[in-house]
């Protein structure tokens, strides 16, 4: 028996299907037009059975087999044909599966297939999708071109598809043996963002590439605007990207500035590198080079960036980022800098020489990591120059106030306790006060029902629902001014303070069938104050002096309460209009409260001016935790609540909408029948509302229903007494307005995309690096991201604030007046055109403080954008045109030129 070779099943098949194509030739069978078929399909394992591994017959395949029937008392001889078939040159390891629309032709003699009509061919991994394929099964070569319509123009291109690699071709020419390929017009895609075209392509493995004039883009169009060209070019598929010499081009015009060679990075995770600055022009700190630095990745955990900003002048700064993360377990980052400026020259009258720091830190936990334990951290701290002197950023120029928080806590999730541990810290820089909270330690116990049974049975006691909590804090805190910060000044501020709370209540059956839910309350609290703070007059100098004693004092309030609370329903309904019925709920409240007099010792009255005017004060004033008031309540607390909603039938069908015209409005007030005097208190009013969802609109009030004194003080004597009626006096309020509105989208499916890649940014640990970079440098820039998707958007904010404050001589009170507003919004002038602003207006000082402006230009692949500050303090120009993938956000022109008009 000749030696013969082993193969495979599906080897096995092809040779079968080759020896029916020869048999078909012999019956002189030139062409046949054959509709939609699959080729090449294995037979199925019934029909040949593989020999066994332990046959020793060498090349044998087994065909069939039968077993001799004999009496069950003899034995059973399998008897079995085998033949032998030797394996053909142009067999190949797997089945070819394809699919024509128009037809397919098979040339026998030639032992050709032809397909016509957007053909599909599959191949193990391997897609391919052309207007016309040829497989040549002598030389197992695939061929596939385009289509053109009678204007030379192409229709359809051919697609190739292995694994995560794609490309779409001219021509394509593929052999499934040696699996090495040949392209024309080539054009691939490298992730998300990156395409590079090439003239002729060669593939000689699943992962390398070479490349005859290539060229290197972010533009997804054919004939792209602009690239990186190359005569010769490498590619490992999604790594690395290597050429020899290589220019730029725009719009098929050469830059006549040549690289020796290129390195094109194509992997989407991260990698180390040079950072590449920019210049900028500053008038009072000369020229300035920006951004330089260096990204460093150390591992699969944490990377680094260190960068810097140097100016003529003698002005610079340094920063080091590091960001880390560990998936399911903590993710951060930490922004670190230095800050040294120096504005015009030594001996200029305008000369500023100032050193600052910033810190910056961001860290949270994954709760799965350790359930019930969370560690949070969220530092914005700096000089409180810092912010002053940043460059071209008027955001953070007005940023005055900072605040702080680094938090652990514990929740034990099988009983009702939590411990909250946390540093705390806020700055002014305008007053240039600093405040530290180190430690700030609270604990709570939720409710617990002490003689609720263990196993109950039938309805429970009442006794059962009385229930008992818990809250606990305690607080240290060290204030001081950085600008005369002494470390053995800071004992000198130190304050502590603890506050206990210990609330009891009870749940009682609803009562008048469920109308009314009447519930009982006890309640103790206790403050732990570390200082005492007195006023007393000097008669000698005719002044008013303080005096601080230190120590452990004590102050405590303990509270009895009855409350009665329903709802009440009103319905209007409407017959013949969209609005079916509109519903007014009215929640009133009722309280029956006493209040022991603990507090009296701790307040005092003393003289406060030469008139002999007298003043009554708390010795726990400015303390961490502030005293209780004094006297004796014992009265009745009432409430209103209200909201309003209305139900509209549905244009399409008829099914109804509910829509909540007020959130909410109502009153608060409460009368003390033991006061000596003026029983009543003040009436707090307030109202919420989102009107369609865009209109957001709330306020709240203080209403004093007594008359005044010639000094404003209070007296026993309501407003509506006298002959005049008058409901009282204004004396608190706010009003906050704000809204925005925006134009729909003109592709739904780019808002949707462009709203998914955000999500998948945010969502990815490997990109956080990247995309803390990249959200920080949007809203810096923002005039560079214009969603030209938008037509346009308009948003508004308004907010006024007024108090009554005392005097610095204590001759009355003064009402201060606090209101200001925002604005922003953005416009296509044309669909490639878009003009934006956003301001911030002072009614106090009625000037605009902030204002920024800009105009966009889209380019497709590039933006250009023009900044404009020409208000405030701070102002600035800017000029930028760059490509808009975030690959080559770096690959960008930038000019800046700053203005400062006053410190």
């Amino acid at each position: 028996m000749n030696q013969l070779r082993k193969f495979s099943l599906k080897k096995f098949s092809t040779a079968i299907l080759t020896v029916v194509i020869f048999c078909a030739l012999t019956c002189n069978v030139s062409a046949q037009r054959i509709p939609r078929r699959e080729i090449m399909r294995p037979l199925t394992a019934d029909t040949v059975k593989p020999r066994s591994k332990n046959d020793t017959t060498n090349n044998v395949i087994v065909i069939s087999s039968d077993t001799t029937r004999l009496p069950d008392d003899s034995l059973k001889i399998r008897k079995t044909d085998t033949f032998s078939l030797k394996l053909s040159k142009d067999t190949l390891d797997a089945p070819v599966h394809y699919y024509a629309e128009d037809s397919v032709v098979v040339l026998m003699q030639k032992k050709k297939i032809l397909l016509y009509g957007k053909t599909k061919t599959e191949y193990t991994d391997i897609t391919l999708t052309a207007p016309k394929v040829e497989l040549d099964q002598a030389t197992q070569v695939l061929t596939a071109v385009h289509s053109t319509d009678s204007l030379g123009q192409v229709v359809e291109d051919a697609h190739f598809e292995q694994k995560e690699n794609s490309f779409t071709s001219d021509t394509i020419t593929y052999n499934f043996k040696t699996k090495k390929g040949l392209t024309k017009n080539t054009i691939t895609q490298q992730g998300n963002e990156i395409f590079v075209h090439g003239k002729y392509v060669k593939k000689i493995s699943d992962e390398v590439t070479y490349i005859d004039e290539a060229r290197f883009t972010t533009c997804d169009l054919d004939d792209p605007h602009f690239d990186i060209k190359a005569n010769r070019m490498k590619i490992i598929n999604k790594k690395l990207g290597i050429s020899g010499p290589a220019h730029m081009e725009f719009e098929g015009v050469p830059i006549p500035i040549y690289i020796p060679f290129g390195i094109f990075p194509l992997t989407q995770e991260r990698h180390s590198g040079l950072l590449r600055p920019t210049f900028e022009t500053n008038e009072q700190e000369g020229l300035g080079l920006i951004g330089l630095g260096y990204y460093k990745v150390m591992n699969d955990y944490w990377d680094v960036k260190a960068y810097g900003n140097v100016y003529s002048y003698g002005s610079w700064s340094a920063n080091v980022n590091p960001t880390y993360v560990k998936k399911y377990h903590y993710r951060g980052s930490l922004n670190f800098g230095l800050q040294r400026t120096k504005l015009n020259f030594k001996g200029d009258p305008d000369y500023i020489h100032n050193n600052s720091y910033s810190l910056l830190w961001s860290h949270s936990s994954d709760s799965k990591a350790r359930p019930g334990v969370n560690f949070a951290a969220n530092v914005n701290m700096s000089s409180t120059s810092y912010n002053r002197y940043v460059p071209n950023n008027p955001q953070v120029n007005f940023q005055n106030i900072l605040a702080s928080s680094i938090t652990y806590s514990k929740n034990w999730q099988d009983k009702p306790f939590n411990l909250t541990v946390s540093a705390n810290h806020n700055q002014n820089n305008q007053s240039r006060l600093v405040n530290l909270n180190l430690p700030d330690v609270g604990f709570t116990m939720g409710t617990i029902y002490p003689f609720q049974r263990k196993e109950a049975a039938g309805a429970k006691k009442w006794y059962e629902q009385l229930g008992i909590a818990y809250t606990g804090s305690f607080r240290n805190e060290v204030s001081f001014y950085d600008t005369a910060f002494k470390f053995r000044n800071i004992l000198d501020t130190l304050q502590w303070g603890a506050q206990h709370s210990l609330p009891i209540s009870l749940s009682l059956p609803p009562i008048l069938g469920g109308a009314i839910v009447v519930a009982p309350s006890v309640s103790y609290s206790q403050v732990w104050i570390a200082r005492k703070f007195r006023r007393t007059w000097d008669e000698t100098a005719q002044k008013l002096d303080t005096t601080i004693t230190k120590g452990l004092f004590i102050d405590q309030q303990a509270s009895f309460g009855l409350s009665l609370n329903t709802a009440i329903f009103g319905t209007y309904q409407f017959r013949k209009s969209r609005i079916t019925k509109i519903r007014h709920v009215i929640r009133p409240s009722l309280s029956f409260n006493y209040k022991p007099d603990l507090s009296k010792q701790h307040f005092y009255t003393t003289k406060v001016d030469t008139s002999g005017y007298t003043a009554r004060f708390s010795e726990f004033e400015g303390a961490l935790y502030s005293g209780y008031g004094e006297g004796r309540f014992g009265g009745m607390s009432f409430q209103i609540d209200n909201n309003v909603e209305m139900k509209v039938k549905s244009k399409k069908d008829t099914t109804e909408k509910k829509v909540t015209l007020i959130d909410g409005y109502g009153f608060s007030t409460s009368y003390n029948f033991f006061a000596d005097s003026m029983k009543l208190s003040l009436f707090q009013f307030y109202f919420r509302t989102n009107l369609f969802n865009k209109i957001n609109i709330s306020a709240n009030t203080t209403l004093d229903p007594y008359q005044t004194d010639a000094r404003g003080r209070d007296i026993s004597k309501y407003t509506w007494q006298g002959g005049k009626f008058n409901a009282g006096r204004l004396t608190s309020g706010s009003i906050s307005l704000s809204t925005s509105f925006q134009s729909k989208p003109k592709d739904d499916k780019k808002a949707q995309l462009k709203e998914q890649q955000m999500k998948d940014l945010k969502n990815d640990p490997t990109l956080i690096a990247d995309q803390q970079r990249v959200l920080d440098y949007m809203r810096q820039n923002p005039s560079e991201f214009v969603d030209f998707n938008i037509p346009w958007s308009f948003n508004l904010s308004y907010s006024l604030y007024f108090s009554e404050q005392f005097k610095p001589d204590y001759s009355g009170f003064a009402k201060i007046f606090h209101s200001s507003a925002n604005f922003g919004g953005s416009l296509n002038l044309t669909p490639k055109w878009n003009f934006s602003a956003n301001g911030y207006y002072d009614f106090d000082t009625h000037k605009i403080q902030t204002f920024q402006m800009s105009i966009s230009r889209e380019m497709h692949c590039w933006q250009m954008s023009i900044n404009v500050t020409p208000v405030g303090p701070y102002r600035f120009f800017n000029f930028t045109i760059s490509p808009k993938s975030g690959i080559l956000q770096d690959l960008r022109i930038n000019r800046t030129k700053s203005f400062y008009s006053g410190y």
